[in-house]
């Protein structure tokens, strides 16, 4: 199969020097591998390619190669079937998804540029590697700290926890999420204020359950195993650690898909540590008893809003599973009267592009009381 280079750029999440894939403006992507001893090539992945998986055509050179139609922008994990067994691309750089190093194509977005580097001050990234008490195991989160952070030593910052989705790690707001790059250029453009960002590993205990369990279950376990954690651990270390403003009032609590459910359990159940929650893409799988569900708290709506600074929700237009259960947890909420705010990315699925689009419009609500 030709492929007109001059008309397509070789994707920037490719490992160094690497052709494919590449990325056409229609935003077609396409892919190739060699593999001459294979008998079959196909490429697999999340929602945002398409409904694959796409056939690859080999070769006299036994190169294969499939494009795909015309695909969402942003962030989408993949991988190559090889004769049925699922391998990674030589070609990409490798992301943690799907519980495992998994490839990744970058789609740029025309016209957008809200998660790119610019000529901006840039924060940190740091690696904070710590000893858990609770998990008995050495831990690393990864914590953004603001343009000045380390020159202004007399400025507290507020503090935002961010958290990642089921089959990810603490790398993922960054490497896929680019959430850094997001905050740099927002507060450059003093859009959003300077702020601490910890990101640290959802999983805090090993999710023992029977066979055949459905899959929300090792969900819930693992929301509730992380409870205890933030609260009596996190929390308290990286006040320590870090200059940051230690009340209630400047901490937000977020994250997407399992990270949501989290910032809603753990925030819900604790106003006295966070002031907001941020639920991206992240719902109760059940329906909510409204007298008991988390711990109680919107049994009383007026106190509640008095107490709750920003409870905000987002999903992507095409992901109708979580649509459907936002939606219906809004129903819940507007019943009770409980204050709450709702953003919408339009076009995008369970994805990457939904959470960036959600952090960028999430940050600037933070903290400005």
């Amino acid at each position: 199969m030709d492929i007109e280079m001059s008309e397509t750029v070789a994707a920037v999440s490719n490992v160094r020097d690497a052709e494919f894939p590449r990325i056409h403006a229609d935003l077609r992507v396409t892919f190739r591998v060699k593999a001459p001893t294979a008998q079959s090539v196909q490429v697999a992945g999340g929602d945002g390619l398409g409904p694959g998986p796409f056939v690859m055509v080999r070769d006299e050179e036994g190169v294969w190669t499939a494009t795909t139609p015309p695909v969402v922008p942003g962030f989408h994990y993949y991988w190559l079937e090889v004769d049925g067994v699922a391998v990674n691309d030589p070609s990409s750089q490798t992301y943690m998804g799907y519980g495992r190093p998994t490839s990744g194509v970058e789609v740029p977005e025309p016209g957008v540029d809200y998660y790119d580097a610019q000529d901006v001050p840039h924060g940190e990234v740091r690696s904070h590697w710590y000893f858990s008490r609770l998990t008995g195991k050495w831990r690393q989160a990864t914590v953004y700290t603001p343009p000045g952070y380390d020159e202004r030593i007399e400025v507290r910052y507020p503090v935002l926890y961010l958290q990642h989705g089921a089959g990810e790690d603490e790398t993922g707001w960054v490497r896929q999420g680019r959430a850094n790059l997001i905050l740099d250029n927002l507060i450059a453009a003093g859009k959003a204020l300077p702020m601490v960002v910890v990101m640290d590993c959802g999983y805090t205990a090993p999710i023992k359950l029977p066979p055949g369990a459905p899959f929300s279950q090792a969900i819930q376990k693992s929301i509730e195993s992380f409870e205890a954690f933030v609260i009596s651990e996190l929390v308290p270390m990286i006040d320590a650690a870090y200059r940051t403003v230690a009340d209630r009032e400047h901490r937000a609590l977020a994250g997407l898909s399992m990270g949501g459910m989290q910032a809603l359990h753990v925030g819900l159940r604790h106003l006295d540590t966070f002031a907001t929650i941020g639920a991206f893409s992240g719902v109760p799988f059940e329906e909510l008893d409204p007298q008991t569900a988390f711990g109680g708290v919107f049994s009383d709506p007026e106190a509640f809003n008095r107490k709750v600074r920003l409870l905000w929700l987002s999903n992507g237009t095409a992901e109708t599973r979580f649509v459907e259960r936002v939606q219906r947890f809004r129903e819940i909420l507007g019943r009770l009267g409980i204050t709450h705010e709702v953003y919408e990315s339009p076009g995008t699925a369970h994805e990457w592009q939904t959470w960036r689009r959600s952090l960028h419009v999430f940050a600037p609500r933070l903290f400005r009381w």
